[in-house]
Order: structure tokens, then C-alpha cells, then sequence
């Protein structure tokens, strides 16, 4: 019988820390690691034009490298008044000066004049499955919102100070954990993968 072991192919403690508790509330028993627990394996370069070819970059290469089952994620904002940007450059969006705070910043200095109905955005989310033999499942997920004219609450990470949810009409910095893990880009990709990982495991 398989053990129940994934590596999510990151080295990003905030994100692994969301993914796993993620994958908890979908019920999924399993062993998580990320990258920072193998310290023989590298950290992916995100060289792909778009999420999925990041996502799956990093889940064949890691699962290759280790013989183990990975889970490779990229995701992002798209902003629709800035054709799409960040994007795939979400992380790095500031340049050499790249953090959450620099990034936000740049955001909202390219925004800074637009009203609140040209403000429309949506974060994105790819996973990607393989195992030692492959490629086994691509998922997407992606959530509409808006960009705040300011950063406000405290939680999470990258632009979920800016990021607003209309039916709230407060950020996922401002909602939590408990409400962004139920409604997310990346709760929607993941919940995807479910039924996947327990036939998996199951066969």
C-alpha cells in the first residue's frame, strides 16, 4: 500500500502553510512536505509564459527528482484594467525591490486614478499532479474581486490587502482564513484535485 506522502514543490512557507491547510479541510489525510524539508532538491524557476506551464514545470521535475508525488502551484493576479498584470510576474512585480508591500504599492500607483468599476481583477490558480511516471492532472481556479484604493487587514499574503470580495465588500486580508479557504482560487483548484488524490492513493 502507498504511503500517503506529497511534496508540494515550494519553498514559499506561506503559500505551503495554505495549501496544507487547504488540503486538511477537504478531508485529505496526508503526509505534506514542501521543498524546504528536501534540502538535495532545487527550487523550481518559474520560466513558463503562463501559470500551467509553471505549475506543471514544477510538479514533473520535483516528482522526477524525488520519485515521489508532487504537487506543483503557480498563481496569480490579473488585473483587467492593466491587461492582465501581474500575472505570471505577480511574485516579482516590483522588480529587484519585489515583496508583498512593493508590490501592492506598484499597484496601486498604476491604479491610483481609476474608479472603483474599472477596478475589476481576479486571482488565478494552477496545480499540477505527477508522479515519477508523469504528468497526472492539471486544475484551475479563479476568483473575481476588485482592487482597493488602499491595503487593509492583516491575513494572508501578496495582494490580499488589495484584493476585495464584492459580496463582502472586504479583502481577503480582512476576512481571514476561514472564509478566503472556502471561496479562493486556490481552495477551487485544489478541491478539484480531491477525488484525483484519493483514487491515487486508493489504487
Amino acid at each position: 500500500m502507498k504511503r500517503k506522502e506529497l511534496i508540494v514543490a515550494t519553498k514559499n512557507k506561506k503559500k505551503f502553510k495554505e495549501i496544507k491547510e487547504i488540503l486538511k479541510n477537504l478531508g485529505l489525510d496526508l503526509r505534506i512536505r514542501s521543498l524546504l524539508s528536501y534540502k538535495n532538491l532545487p527550487r523550481i524557476l518559474e520560466d513558463g509564459k503562463n501559470f500551467k506551464e509553471n505549475a506543471i514545470k514544477k510538479a514533473t521535475r520535483i516528482a522526477k527528482l524525488s520519485g515521489k508525488l508532487t504537487l506543483g502551484e503557480d498563481s496569480g493576479l490579473e488585473v483587467e484594467a492593466l491587461d492582465g498584470l501581474p500575472g505570471v510576474y505577480s511574485a516579482r512585480f516590483a522588480g529587484k525591490d519585489k515583496s508583498d508591500l512593493n508590490n501592492n504599492l506598484k499597484i496601486l500607483r498604476l491604479m491610483e486614478k481609476m474608479p472603483l468599476h474599472k477596478r475589476k481583477a481576479r486571482y488565478v490558480c494552477t496545480v499540477a499532479l505527477a508522479d515519477k511516471e508523469g504528468l497526472i492532472a492539471v486544475k484551475e481556479g479563479s476568483c473575481q474581486g476588485l482592487i482597493g484604493f488602499k491595503m487593509q487587514g492583516r491575513y494572508g499574503f501578496g495582494y490580499d490587502p488589495l484584493f476585495i470580495i464584492p459580496k463582502y465588500k472586504k479583502t481577503f486580508a480582512q476576512l481571514g482564513p476561514k472564509v478566503k479557504h472556502k471561496m479562493s482560487h486556490r481552495f477551487k483548484a485544489l478541491k478539484k484535485l480531491k477525488n484525483i488524490l484519493k483514487s491515487y492513493f486508493k489504487n
